[in-house]
């Protein structure tokens, strides 16, 4: 079934979160073998008349039998526990039936040496079949001749069919199965609300423009007979000021080549939110540069089919582009979120983009939300003892965030218990962990972790680099990701699309592709002179962007 799968993590994910590990490996045991084929019916049909009848494993197929039995022996309804034991019947008639056909009597008499105590006291029903292996031609028995017929096998074959699509396709399921449904139903409803809010905004905008058009033409003795409007689109970004002395985060609602017009009403704020005026611009230290690489990965291979370096900065520091080339941005509503008592070194959104995390160098790591709409039910607090290096949120569930610290340590933070979950810590080596990267895919993430040294300024005082793949199911690591000898350290990484690809920008420069598959690096170009702060895949996944910096101001 569809929901299957993910009712199996959620069981996997509350066995970690209160620590059964005992149970969580004998969940995984039983998985593997999963007898039960995840309750789809054509597999289930395959195993029982392609599989175990014609290779005569009857152990597994009464097995197979009996297992269902259990599961189903709960059943409010007893015309199907009675249906499903006379089919129990009828398979096991099939199977010596076949196995006369095949000409292997010894099977049946086998059967029979296993399984004959147990079917003699169901009924009367068996009686005849005891004799069935001493008849000379049992297919011409009118009381076993219907049983070898071709339609006879068509029939229970198709009962087998109808029967466990009525059982597992139906209403007769667990609740558990049910979570992934109602969820995506409460998403579409969610979606809905936002979308329906959206457009009685629109429509009170236009009403107010409407009531102050007829405001002024009441107000003007002979007014004009055309009049001209312009608005601008809206959009909504998020900032954040990192290392100010203001130490607050903002979000704010901007309007682009339009005036500033009042608000329709303001929302309520949570007593640590207050509004302000348009954020200040960060100064910056260093000069940035940035880079997009265009790439064709194919079958484990890839090309650098070119590279296009613009440093948006000439040799005597002057910026190259006017500002006249940037359209005008105001903003109209801002919303300043305190909190944080030190300066702010990261922030993300979540998966959804409901939450936000934010993190500063005290070691605090703070979870959000900006919109009043949204529960704050995942608002928290974490204190991590540490300076907090990377922050990334668990891409399918949106209930994980990572968090990375400078003292070698991986948190894993669950948002609905509000606890940490796992607590994991890289080698003594590599204490810096400066990126987290989940997969989009796959329950793993990758951690870029650095050695230290001593420096002048940030960069310098970085070492060598280790990229190390975890697995979230059992919280441990699975390998490391080749590097040379000697790396420089790993500043960014990012997940293509489905996860296969993995790129990890440097402070040397140089961005490294690696095929997470086969666990080994691909390709890798220079991209900068100078180190790399931040690297991401383009939308169309085959161009990738970075951003570098000159830090020997720092």
């Amino acid at each position: 079934m569809e929901n299957m799968q993910y009712a199996e993590e959620l069981v996997r994910e509350f066995l970690v979160f209160r620590g059964f590990t005992n149970t969580l490996q004998a969940l995984d045991n039983e998985l593997s073998t999963d007898i039960g084929k995840e309750f789809q019916v054509d597999k289930l049909i395959d195993l029982i008349f392609a599989i175990y009848i014609p290779r005569f494993q009857v152990d597994k197929l009464v097995g197979l039998l009996n297992f269902f039995k259990q599961c189903f022996s709960n059943l409010s309804e007893n015309v199907l526990v009675d249906t499903l034991l006379k089919l129990e019947g009828y398979i096991l008639r099939y199977y010596i039936v076949y196995a006369i056909q095949s000409g292997r009597k010894d099977m049946v008499l086998e059967f029979f040496g296993i399984n004959g105590n147990e079917l003699a006291q169901k009924g009367h029903d068996w009686t005849p079949w005891f004799a069935i292996p001493y008849v000379k031609n049992p297919s011409l028995d009118p009381q076993f001749r219907i049983y070898f017929s071709k339609e006879w096998y068509e029939g229970l074959r198709l009962s087998v069919r109808n029967f466990f699509n009525e059982l597992f396709n139906g209403t007769r399921i667990p609740a558990l199965l049910k979570i992934s449904s109602e969820k995506s139903t409460v998403n579409h409803l969610k979606k809905d609300i936002k979308q329906l809010n959206l457009k009685l905004s629109q429509l009170q905008a236009l009403l107010e423009e409407k009531e102050a058009l007829i405001f002024q033409l009441r107000s003007a003795g002979n007014a004009p007979s055309t009049f001209g409007t312009s608005a601008g689109q809206a959009s909504s970004t998020t900032s954040f000021s990192g290392m100010d002395e203001e130490k607050n985060l903002s979000v704010s609602d901007k309007e682009i080549d339009a005036p500033a017009t009042p608000s329709l009403g303001e929302r309520e704020l949570n007593p640590d939110r207050a509004v302000g005026g348009p954020a200040k611009n960060v100064s910056r230290p260093w000069n940035e540069s940035s880079s997009v690489a265009d790439i064709e990965i194919e079958n484990g291979k890839s090309d650098v089919s070119h590279m296009n370096c613009d440093d948006s900065y000439k040799d005597d520091g002057f910026q190259m582009q006017g500002e006249e080339e940037f359209p005008e941005v105001k903003v109209d509503f801002q919303e300043t979120f305190l909190g944080h008592t030190s300066a702010i070194s990261r922030c993300c959104f979540s998966a959804s983009g409901n939450n936000i995390a934010s993190a500063s160098v005290d070691g605090t790591v703070r979870i959000w939300t900006y919109d009043s709409s949204t529960s704050a039910s995942r608002n928290a607090t974490i204190y991590c003892g540490a300076e907090i290096m990377s922050l990334d949120w668990e891409c399918k569930s949106d209930r994980l965030l990572l968090i990375g610290t400078a003292d070698g340590g991986i948190k894993a933070w669950n948002v609905d218990a509000k606890r940490v979950v796992c607590d994991l810590n890289t080698s003594e080596a590599f204490p810096s962990v400066l990126d987290l990267k989940c997969s989009p895919v796959e329950p793993i993430f990758v951690s870029a972790a650095a050695s230290r040294r001593h420096g002048s300024n940030y960069i310098e005082s970085l070492g060598f680099a280790s990229l190390t793949v975890w697995n979230m199911k059992t919280w441990r690591a699975m390998s490391a990701l080749p590097l040379g000898e000697d790396p420089p350290a790993i500043t960014s990484l990012s997940f293509n699309h489905n996860g296969k690809i993995l790129a990890a920008a440097a402070t040397d420069g140089m961005i490294h592709i690696f095929d997470m598959a086969a666990g080994l690096q691909i390709t890798g170009w220079p991209a900068h002179d100078t180190a790399i702060s931040s690297i991401l895949f383009g939308p169309d996944e085959t161009s990738i962007f970075s951003l570098g910096f000159r830090w020997e101001d720092i």
